[in-house]
């Protein structure tokens, strides 16, 4: 791996609060991604199931985690199964990790190879009541590829039909949802990976620039810091491409005058971070832009002030959206009387508004957790507005990430440059 070791302690910590959730005489099994091809004998770059990485740090494929609290053999309670190498994989991919190192890295005591689970778990599971199995409960999830996790569900379902059978994710969205400091301390290494990779353009971006040398100059510069590249397709968009809330093709020139949105941000050991900036191609705001920009800004830094424990996700998006609207009335985009006789769904914002401001972050981009839950200490929040005027082919959004905390909120993204005149002033002195 090209990180740096994650704590141990970090796994350890998350398993015992999961096995706390769990009903007496529980069996938990979370296997890994699988490894997905693409055509001929080609395959994608490995990505971990996120819910085993949170229990396990195990960033490989082939793995399985198996635990059992009140198994009576308290050998029998944490197992771990991992891919054991051969002189081929070995030759081919590189060695796997060894059963040592896997304890080391999850605190794991008994470690197993992967062609053992099927008789272990056959051994194990009428000891067994329940039986909790994960799926994808994530409210946005479009769940088309069958994974791993899913094929087992059936397998499981079939071999023991009179067990039952319990939802893992319920219990990992409520686990997910508040950092442990360690897993602060990964996203803030994301976010300074992307602070390095946002100073970078400000000396690179000048009308004639093609989008795609944008996300080449970001790629650098994200996996020469230990990063294996960006959290989330990056969207990198000038003009009226800005507009388009996921413009990937990233394949338009950008022209003198008009602005661009970039929606680009580094993971860093599995964890994500999310930036969105929107810069002058040119390196100089016009009138008309600095007037939406600050707006923007403002309704941001207005929105981290309500973003704080007690408040809920629905009231939440309200509230922004009356700041939004103050905002656009003041930009001459919506009418002042008209604004007051529109309905509670607010369609004269969200024709310039029309997203969410604000999504839980962690190991997933867009992280899990349970429907509405209301904000709280230790959770990772984006913050994230914006005002797009397809019209006038211009969009500005403004991205940062912030821990929430007891007293007030700690920006993950302080450091990278927000204000017009900083991002002006850094622009010009190439």
């Amino acid at each position: 791996m090209r990180y740096e070791p994650i704590d141990p302690q970090l796994f350890v910590r998350n398993r015992e609060r999961l096995r706390s959730l769990l009903k007496p005489n529980s069996i938990v099994i979370v296997h890994s991604n699988d490894i997905y091809p693409t055509n001929a004998d080609g395959s994608m770059a490995f990505k971990q199931n996120a819910d085993l990485m949170y229990l396990t740090g195990v960033d490989q494929e082939d793995t399985i985690l198996l635990l059992m609290p009140d198994a009576k053999d308290p050998k029998q309670r944490e197992i771990l199964f991992v891919k054991e190498t051969s002189e081929l994989i070995a030759i081919w991919d590189g060695d796997k990790l060894t059963k040592e190192q896997a304890k080391a890295a999850t605190g794991i005591e008994r470690i197993e190879w992967a062609h053992s689970f099927e008789s272990l778990l056959h051994s194990l599971v009428p000891q067994a009541d329940h039986i909790y199995l994960p799926t994808n409960e994530h409210l946005r999830a479009s769940v088309i590829v069958e994974t791993r996790n899913d094929r087992f569900i059936k397998q499981c379902q079939l071999r023991y039909p009179l067990h039952s059978y319990q939802r893992l994710a319920p219990l990992m969205h409520r686990l997910r949802i508040t950092k442990d400091p360690v897993e602060v301390d990964i996203i803030q290494k994301a976010c300074n990976i992307t602070e390095k990779g946002f100073r970078r353009l400000l000396g690179f971006v000048k009308p004639g620039v093609g989008e795609w040398e944008v996300e080449a100059e970001l790629l650098h510069e994200f996996v020469r810091n230990k990063s294996r590249g960006f959290a989330y397709g990056p969207i990198i968009g000038s003009g009226k491409n800005a507009c388009v809330l996921h413009y990937i093709e990233n394949s338009a020139v950008c022209q003198d005058g008009e602005m661009l949105l970039m929606d680009v941000a580094a993971e860093y050991a599995g964890w994500a971070s999310d930036l969105t900036r929107t810069i002058p191609v040119n390196g100089r705001f016009t009138q008309r832009q600095r007037q939406v920009y600050d707006a923007v800004l403002r309704v941001l830094r207005g929105a981290n002030q309500i973003l704080r424990p007690g408040n809920n996700p629905m009231d939440y998006q309200k509230q922004v959206i009356e700041l939004m609207e103050s905002e656009l009335v003041g930009l001459g985009l919506i009418d002042a009387k008209a604004a007051k006789e529109q309905g509670p769904d607010k369609p004269l914002v969200k024709k310039y508004f029309m997203h969410g401001t604000s999504h839980h972050m962690g190991l997933d981009v867009h992280d899990v957790a349970p429907p509405n839950e209301p904000f709280a200490e230790g959770m990772v929040f984006t913050i994230e507005p914006g005002i797009y005027i397809r019209e006038e082919g211009m969009g500005i959004r403004l991205e940062n990430d912030v821990l929430i905390g007891k007293d007030s909120n700690f920006d993950l993204m302080g450091n990278i440059p927000i204000e017009a005149e900083e991002i002006e002033e850094l622009m010009n002195a190439r």
